[in-house]
């Protein structure tokens, strides 16, 4: 019980002494806050007293600012009465205005109605009409509410039934007078009365008749320069594009009238009118040109044509495709180059109405939605047109044509294939790739990028599945110079030619015609390359302004020419694989072989005497002397080196064999290093690039031969800054094991 009351005595002196430390912080808390709030005391002080001195300056800006909201409140009013004046004083002078318009009409009214009558009688159609264009020119509205208003109303009306009368025999006389001029072909009645028409509110009328007689003018010039173009003689210096001709004299007529009238149009019957005389002379235009087209189809035989390209075609892989009679690609190339011209004058034309067109909706038409309509409109004059549908059928005729051209003369060019000495290629290459830029600089100068890629695609195929193919076909038949250092070869290459199955100048026909297919393939990756610049550069003159999607649809179409080098770059390849089946490996290994016939562990006197002779690597490399310079000076310089880069890899590979199959001494493997480095060295100056890397393994074995003990491996291998190794840990210990006087447990041993 004690026990209990001592506990709980204990736990209540805990709770009080907590208390009592919470009191304590509070009261130190509480007596910093009076510090601070003393320390503050002589600030808070100075601030009541400068508030003090404040509040009197409070009172007076009070005050000012009553007085001036009384000011602002007492303008306010005045100016709301100031306003209603000046309103008042509008309305008044509005008024006035209308008062002084409504006599001003008045005036001219009663003048207009008296000089209209004169005018006319006295054939003053001008005057008249000007007397009228003031009389539409009034507001009507206003002009009957005049009549109203006056007293003597009869006459105000008398007036407007005088000038209506005028106005409407004006037009009749107007017009028929304009006939009558357009009749007797008076050009200046013409003009004269074609400026009357706008006075008299007809606008329409006067654009229709005028572009009327312009279409008729038109019709008979254009007649007799197709006439011209019919009766031209076979003789004649333009015949072949008397055609082109008769349309280009088209389109600069027409061009012609738009320069000459459009600012008679525009200062009698204000901007924004061209469109619509555009539209009536485009109507001549391809009624025109639909004729010239007709013409030119039919005297130029272009279906008969096309139709028999469409027919070669379709029958290139039947048996009865030697019976179809094909034309010559002269021939084709004429029609083209008249073609392309016909196509490049309509897209100049087009790109000339289009212009100007524009140019006078941008000046006449302010507001967007108006101009847009009316850009849409003109959109649908130019794509709707004949002359826009002759140009698609230009441009279709031009592409069969033009596919026809290209593969007919790449076909041509490669028949009549010929050497030439001096580039080490033959005729073939130097003339299809003359064709093949002449086609795609005509299809760009045709303007129509659809064109120009539709072209370029075909000069890939032509190169892709012809050109490419006749190469590959040539270096299939393969390189029978891989006999000429053998015996054995040697008689059956005899045994051939006394069969009849090869003759002697074949051999080296084959060769030479291996040779110069190699090369040509080389050399058309050069202008492949050369081509696909080029376009690009004289693409982007013609087009200066493609867009992006126009952009990217001929750098397309410019990668698929690039993938032409990859596939002459694979016939190289091809021919190099031929070359080395039948050139280059049958030599190889009968020299790299005699390695085995040397004794590789030799004594102090066998090395001397060794050294003495003719060593092995100076036999190897006068051999490989001997058959590079063969061929140093009958191929390219890149095909050479391919030549060289492939030998360099079969020597290295075959001389690792024979390696592999021999023992050494420590002067054994000092042989091999001296000639392996000597190998390297020589084949090294025979090219352009460097063959060291073709070296790194069997260098590597080399410097392994060469090692005093097998320790000292440790000093090439896994140092830092070292060589990087191209053998693996079991290939060294491999080679260390040919050398004769390493322990094989030293070799085991090692930590690689």
């Amino acid at each position: 019980m004690e026990d209990d009351t001592k506990t709980r005595f204990a736990e209540k002196h805990q709770d009080l002494q907590q208390e009592l430390d919470k009191l304590k912080s509070q009261e130190e808390e509480l007596f910093k806050e009076m510090q601070s709030f003393i320390t503050q005391k002589s600030h808070v002080d100075a601030k009541i007293k400068t508030l003090g001195k404040i509040v009197p300056t409070l009172k007076n800006l009070k005050l000012e600012a009553q007085t001036l909201v009384n000011t602002i409140h007492d303008i306010a009013e005045s100016s709301e009465t100031i306003s209603n004046k000046v309103r008042n004083l509008d309305r008044a002078r509005s008024r006035v205005e209308e008062c002084q318009q409504r006599v001003g009409d008045l005036i001219d009214l009663e003048l207009c109605s008296q000089g209209v009558q004169t005018a006319i009688l006295n054939e003053d159609y001008e005057k008249g009409a000007g007397h009228v264009h003031r009389f539409l020119s009034m507001d009507q509205s206003l002009l009957q509410r005049t009549a109203t208003d006056v007293e003597n109303i009869s006459s105000v009306l008398k007036a407007v039934r005088t000038l209506q009368d005028a106005a409407s025999q004006l037009r009749t006389i107007v017009q028929h007078k304009f006939d009558e001029a357009v009749k007797m072909e008076d050009l200046g009645s013409v003009e004269r009365f074609f400026k009357i028409f706008p006075l008299l509110g007809m606008h329409d009328e006067g654009i229709t008749k005028f572009c009327n007689y312009l279409c008729g003018k038109l019709e008979e010039t254009a007649q007799k320069n197709l006439h011209t173009a019919l009766n031209t003689s076979l003789s004649d210096k333009r015949y072949n594009v008397i055609y082109a001709d008769t349309l280009t004299l088209l389109f600069e007529g027409l061009a012609r009238i738009i320069d000459i009238h459009q600012p008679l149009v525009e200062t009698y019957y204000g901007p924004g009118r061209l469109l619509s005389a555009v539209s009536l002379l485009q109507k001549e235009c391809d009624k025109q040109v639909k004729r010239i087209i007709i013409e030119f189809n039919k005297h130029r035989q272009v279906n008969k044509k096309i139709n028999q390209i469409t027919e070669i075609g379709k029958m290139s892989n039947s048996s009865s495709f030697s019976k179809i009679e094909k034309f010559d690609p002269k021939e084709v190339d004429i029609l083209i180059q008249e073609i392309t011209i016909m196509h490049v004058r309509v897209e100049l034309y087009i790109k000339f109405i289009r212009r100007k067109v524009l140019g006078d909706i941008e000046i006449s038409t302010a507001v967007a939605e108006e101009r847009i309509k009316s850009i849409a409109a003109l959109d649908k004059l130019i794509n709707s047109s004949d002359l826009s549908r002759s140009k698609h059928e230009l441009l279709s005729h031009y592409l069969q044509l033009e596919q026809y051209f290209m593969e007919e003369s790449v076909s041509k060019a490669v028949s009549m294939d010929t050497p030439d000495n001096s580039q080490h290629t033959s005729s073939m290459v130097d003339d299809t790739f003359f064709i093949i830029r002449k086609c795609i600089r005509r299809a760009i100068s045709s303007g129509s990028l659809d064109g120009i890629c539709a072209i370029i695609n075909n000069a890939c195929g032509v190169l892709e599945n012809d050109f490419c193919a006749i190469l590959r076909g040539r270096l299939r038949q393969g390189y029978p110079s891989g006999y000429l250092d053998l015996t054995q070869a040697y008689n059956v290459l005899q045994t051939s030619i006394q069969q009849g199955r090869l003759q002697p100048g074949d051999t080296e026909q084959i060769r030479t015609a291996f040779i110069i297919a190699l090369n040509n393939a080389d050399a058309s990756t050069e202008y492949v390359e050369t081509l696909c610049d080029s376009v690009l550069y004289d693409v982007q003159q013609a087009i200066p302004n493609m867009n992006t999607n126009e952009r990217g649809k001929l750098e397309s179409c410019l990668s698929g020419l690039s993938s032409v080098i990859t596939n002459l770059r694979d016939v190289i390849e091809y021919g190099m694989q031929q070359l080395r089946a039948s050139a280059i490996k049958p030599r190889i290994s009968p020299w790299v072989d005699s390695f085995l016939n040397i004794n590789h562990q030799l004594s102090e006197d066998e090395l001397s005497e060794y050294e003495a002779g003719e060593s092995f690597v100076q036999t190897l490399i006068m051999n490989l002397d001997s058959l590079l310079s063969s061929f140093k000076e009958s191929l390219t310089s890149s095909n050479y080196d391919g030549l060289v880069k492939m030998l360099t890899t079969e020597v290295t590979a075959r001389l690792e064999k024979v390696i592999l199959k021999s023992t050494f001494n420590r002067l054994g493997g000092l042989v091999l290093d001296k000639e392996v480095r000597a190998l390297a060295s020589y084949l090294t100056t025979t090219t352009t690039w460097s063959v060291r890397d073709k070296f790194a393994r069997v260098t590597q074995i080399a410097t392994i031969l060469n090692l005093e003990r097998v320790s000292e491996i440790s000093d090439y291998y896994g140092n830092e800054g070292s060589l990087t190794w191209r053998l693996s840990p079991p290939e060294i210990r491999t080679i260390m094991g040919l050398r004769s006087d390493f322990k094989s447990d030293d070799v085991r041993r090692l930590k690689l």
